[in-house]
C-alpha cells in the first residue's frame, strides 16, 4: 500500500481510517462533527471559484451590470462571509451547508462550505476547509457509479432549494 501524502493523511485521520473513505451521508456527519470540534470563530470565508450562477458573467460575456445587480440580492464568490454556524442539513451532492452572513451588508445566506474557503491563508481555518473541500469535490461517493475510482465531479449547488432562497430573503 502506498504511503499517504500529508493532506490524504490528514482526511484519513479524520476519520480514523487507514484510508480515506467515500463521501455518504455517514461520513459527511463525521466530518461534520470534526468540523465543528475544531474550526475555531472569527472565522470569515469567501468563495473558492465563481458560484453556478456566476459563470455567464465570469467566463462569458454577460452583461457586468447585470451581474453586479444579481449580487446585491445573491452570494458571490468575490463576497467575504463571516462563518455563523454549521447547518445540520446535508446531502452527498451539496455537501455540508453553513450559515454565513456578508460583511459588506449582513445579509444571510446558507451556502455549500465545499464552494468556500478561508480568508486567512494561513490560519488553522484554511487547512481544515480546504481538506474539507478537497476531500468532498475529488473522493467517490457511495451514491456514484461506475469506476470508483474515478472522481466525482461536485456538483455546485447552483440555486439553493426553495426553503433555503426564501430563508435567504429571495423568494
Amino acid at each position: 500500500m502506498p504511503k499517504l501524502d500529508q493532506q490524504d493523511q490528514r482526511l484519513a485521520n479524520i476519520f480514523g481510517t487507514k484510508d480515506i473513505p467515500a463521501v455518504d451521508i455517514e461520513t459527511l456527519e463525521r466530518y461534520l462533527a470534526y468540523l465543528k470540534q475544531h474550526v475555531t470563530f472569527p472565522c470569515q470565508l469567501t468563495g473558492i471559484e465563481d458560484f453556478d450562477w456566476e459563470a455567464s458573467y465570469v467566463i462569458s460575456p454577460g452583461s457586468q451590470w447585470e451581474h453586479e445587480r444579481l449580487r446585491q440580492t445573491r452570494p458571490s464568490y468575490r463576497d467575504t462571509y463571516e462563518l455563523l454556524s454549521f447547518d445540520d442539513d446535508m446531502d452527498p451532492d451539496s455537501g455540508i451547508f453553513v450559515n454565513v452572513q456578508r460583511v459588506s451588508d449582513k445579509k444571510p445566506f446558507v451556502l455549500p462550505l465545499a464552494d468556500l474557503k478561508a480568508t486567512q491563508k494561513k490560519s488553522k481555518n484554511y487547512q481544515l476547509l480546504d481538506d474539507f473541500s478537497v476531500w468532498f469535490g475529488t473522493w467517490p461517493s457511495t451514491e456514484d457509479s461506475g469506476d470508483a475510482h474515478n472522481p466525482r465531479q461536485c456538483q455546485r449547488a447552483d440555486v439553493l432549494s426553495a426553503s433555503r432562497l426564501h430563508q435567504n430573503g429571495e423568494a
